[in-house]
């Protein structure tokens, strides 16, 4: 097929009747629906690459299903090789399946929108994403007779006919997009009802590309309101921009909900309120059980609110999208984010201190700090004394890192009532030899204690004490308790196995370990399983010595992998990527040389079947090498900007380039030779989730 030509002329019409196909069959899969509707849209000159188009709409699908209930499915992108905001629609003869929890769909949109399209354009798609919840419309596209009235359908929604009167036009969907009520959306934002009595639920709905689940979410969730008599108030956190919600509404609500597959913008500003959360899709397909369960929530003393946990907040949604295997990972995360800041100033500064004054500056460098001044210098004069200090400053920095490994686990579980006993518990790791296991462990076990201690029902002039007093007392003192009598020794016994099974590796036992650093840090680029990894080394760097000092090399080496490996793959093989992972590979060159194994997942989220296992394999022989050459690293961060820190320098660039190398010519043959398979949603959210 001929590429298609690029519009210079006035911006073409978002739908018209070359880009619909009725009654046809398009294949028996997704991805073949998908294929031949960005062929459709190649075919009317509205995009550059149809390729492109192709494997960004697929990317979106593996990150969660788009079909929807009563057989519709809205496959959806934005790609730079959009030439202008377009809908492709098909009438499917037979149905394929779109992962709809209610069987295949007959209604295909696939939404299409440029990479750096405007507000107008994504308002008027996340229009027609509001207008499928509706079933009249669903029923007329269905009963259409031709393409053409398919567009004059679509143009309804798209450009509704101006009402006589503002109070009369309740279905013009830009009102929603801002904040949306069971009302009129001509209503001032927060009202909450002529007497004030009527109650109001507060709700948030975003998804990752914002196009269209979060607006059908949010009108799913309004009607459902309608249905049982609330007024729900919607804050859409979407691509077409978003008004937050007043704090008068928000204080007039009875509960939240939280519907999103991403991030909460604001969450802060809903501390206290009883929640019920969810994926962005569960609002669509249950809508009235969610706003049930957010009444009963608002009647519950004893309900989760948002300044509980996001652990809290699953186990009383009942059938949300978000389980316990992912909150348990989001927990752990949310610790070891926390403690990387003092692991990087304290780790690099450590390594400062190496540079200055030598490695025989950590046996001297506490006396040296306490007896010296700038007017009284020690022995080796300026040079020691300033390396001692700056090696003195890192490890007071890096006596943090345990305390707020567990302290941050435990603002994951309980909000901020958890921070004290999370210090506590991660202290009396560091005190009694558990390390950061016991941190880890002991974090979780203060989190819990709060978030339950939290729950327990106490009188309304004991209630402002909870959260700054009570709480934080009786879960350190469980927390503690526990540490000192019953788990304190046990975990320090396996930290010290642990730390003397490392410290007598040696030969190929050190080089199995950097195989298995080496894959765990190329696995899921920054998730749990690479963060497990890096947390593991940079622990052992309080210890410093030569076995804790080869781990962090490995673990760094075979992290910068990735990132490089596919810059070099989309340098020279440019055609083998998209425009947009061409891009991408431009900046993973930067990214990778600073040890941001991230640069990565967009590489890896598009096709990870044969990206992942290619740069798992390169980060296995660096880790291998690096082992085996015996190279050290003092620093925990830094990639080639910390070569100071490195021991045997020119061996850790012979051990990068290998990895580089032999991932970047595993992910182009792998993509030359390798059709590529279909990614399954539980694959695809080990990469989202980091």
């Amino acid at each position: 097929m001929s590429n298609p030509t690029i519009h210079t002329g006035p911006v073409p019409a978002i739908i018209t009747p070359e880009l619909i196909a009725l009654d046809t069959g398009l294949g028996t899969t997704k991805e073949a629906v998908i294929e031949a509707l960005a062929h459709q849209l190649a075919a009317a000159g509205r995009t550059t690459d149809v390729n492109s188009l192709r494997d960004a709409a697929l990317a979106r699908e593996s990150q969660s299903a788009t079909g929807l209930p009563g057989g519709i499915a809205i496959p959806h992108c934005r790609d730079e090789s959009i030439v202008a905001a377009s809908l492709g629609f098909a009438r499917l003869d037979p149905k394929v399946d779109f992962g709809a929890p209610d069987g295949p769909a007959d209604l295909v949109f696939l939404i299409a929108a440029p990479a750096g399209a405007g507000a107008e354009h994504m308002k008027l798609l996340s229009s027609l994403a509001r207008a499928l919840v509706k079933p009249e419309f669903v029923s007329a596209l269905r009963n259409a007779a031709g393409a053409d009235d398919v567009v004059g359908l679509v143009e309804d929604v798209l450009h509704p006919a101006p009402a006589a009167a503002p109070a009369a036009t309740p279905a013009k969907a830009p009102a929603v997009e801002k904040v949306t009520t069971a009302k009129s959306p001509s209503e001032p934002v927060g009202d909450t009802g002529p007497s004030g009595a009527e109650q109001t639920i507060v709700a948030i709905t975003a998804c990752p590309t914002g196009i269209a689940h979060t607006y059908m979410a949010a009108d799913s969730l309004v009607a459902a309101g309608e249905r049982a008599g609330v007024k729900v108030h919607v804050e859409t956190q979407g691509s077409s921009g978003s008004t937050p919600l007043s704090p008068d509404t928000i204080a007039a609500a009875s509960a939240v909900i939280f519907a999103t597959d991403v991030g909460v913008k604001g969450k802060e500003r809903f501390a206290g309120k009883p929640v019920v959360a969810s994926g962005v899709k569960r609002a669509i397909n249950e809508p009235d059980a969610m706003i049930t369960e957010a009444l009963r929530a608002g009647l519950d003393p004893n309900a989760a609110t948002v300044a509980g946990s996001a652990v809290s907040d699953t186990e009383q949604t009942g059938g949300g999208d978000v389980g316990w295997g992912t909150r348990l990972r989001q927990i752990l995360l949310t610790g070891v984010s926390y403690m990387i800041p003092f692991v990087a100033a304290g780790g690099l500064l450590i390594a400062l201190g190496f540079l200055l004054a030598g490695y025989e500056i950590a046996d001297t460098a506490s006396d040296i700090t306490l007896d010296n001044s700038l007017t009284s210098l020690p022995d080796g004069g300026l040079m020691t004394y300033l390396g001692a200090v700056l090696f003195q400053l890192g490890s007071l920095a890096f006596s943090f890192l345990v305390p707020a490994l567990a302290g941050y686990i435990a603002f994951a579980i309980a909000d901020r009532p958890g921070l004290a006993p999370g210090f506590t518990a991660g202290a009396v790791a560091v005190f009694v030899g558990a390390g950061f296991i016991g941190g880890l462990i002991g974090g979780l076990i203060a989190g819990f204690a709060a978030l339950y201690i939290g729950r327990i029902g106490v009188p309304q002039w004991a209630r402002g004490l909870m959260p700054v007093v009570i709480i934080p007392l009786f879960a350190s003192l469980v927390v503690g308790l526990l540490m000192f009598i019953v788990l304190g020794k046990p975990l320090a016994a396996l930290t010290d196995g642990l730390t003397d099974w490392l410290n007598g590796l040696s030969g190929s036992s050190a080089v199995v370990l950097g195989v298995i650093l080496g894959l765990m840090m190329c696995f899921d680029l920054g998730g749990p399983v690479n963060k497990a990894a890096y947390a593991f080394a940079v622990a052992g760097l309080s210890v410093t010595d030569h076995a804790s000092l080869q781990i962090m090399a490995a673990v760094m080496a075979a992290g910068m992998v990735p990132p490089l490996a596919m810059a070099l793959a989309s340098t020279v093989r440019p055609g083998l990527f998209t425009p947009a992972e061409r891009e991408n590979g431009k900046a993973a060159w930067l990214l990778g040389a600073s040890f941001i194994s991230e640069g990565a997942i967009p590489f890896a989220a598009a096709d990870p079947f044969r990206v992942i296992p290619s740069m798992m394999a390169g980060g296995a022989v660096t880790g291998a090498l690096i082992m085996a050459a015996d190279v050290t690293l003092s620093a925990p961060h830094g990639g080639i900007f910390v070569s100071f820190a490195i021991g045997g320098l020119l061996w850790f660039f012979v051990a990068l380039a290998a990895g580089t190398i032999i991932s970047a010519a595993c992910v182009v043959a792998a993509k030359q030779f390798i059709r590529p398979r279909k990614v399954a949603d539980t694959e695809a959210k080990v990469l989202t989730a980091a």
